[in-house]
């Protein structure tokens, strides 16, 4: 298995898109990249911790590679948006990869070159690519929210 977490706004939204991705074995929602231990969602609100609310993303790369999985990533976000996304305003929403190794790093920032050469966007992408730090699973009730409201992503 391989890990993969991402911020894209809305850490809802990103699961979501997930969930039903084939080789996807599970997604939990949290909070990374800040410098607070243990944050609440009330603390990463503040906009003051430093954490992105984030999708961490466990995979079995024998059905869906990391470059797959980057490409979802890419899809459910605008990722010339700083620090939000649609109505979500504050650095809790940035758009960034967390890689885990130095595989990913070298993938993502492939991808983002890619990505800003094709034209698709009219603006600079400015998704940070970040080494992963400690992760902190949200509160419970944002797990699985929206299946649990009986919703599904948002498609871009």
């Amino acid at each position: 298995m391989e890990k993969a977490t991402f911020g894209a706004g809305c850490f809802w939204d990103v699961e979501a898109a997930f969930q039903d991705i084939k080789g996807v074995k599970s997604t939990t929602v949290g909070y990374m990249g800040g410098t607070m231990k243990n944050p609440t969602y009330e603390d990463v609100c503040t906009d003051k911790t430093g954490h992105a609310e984030v999708v961490h993303i466990v995979f079995d790369p024998s059905i869906t590679s990391y470059e797959q999985v980057l490409e979802i990533f890419w899809m459910v976000h605008d990722p010339t948006q700083l620090n939000k996304q649609e109505l979500d305003i504050g650095t809790q929403y940035r758009s960034v990869i967390f890689y885990h190794n130095e595989q990913q790093k070298k993938l993502a920032e492939a991808s983002k070159k890619k990505l800003q050469k094709s034209g698709k966007y009219k603006k600079p992408i400015v998704t940070e690519i970040t080494k992963a730090k400690e992760f902190y699973p949200a509160e419970q009730y944002h797990q699985k929210y929206l299946e649990k409201q009986g919703l599904s992503a948002c498609k871009k």
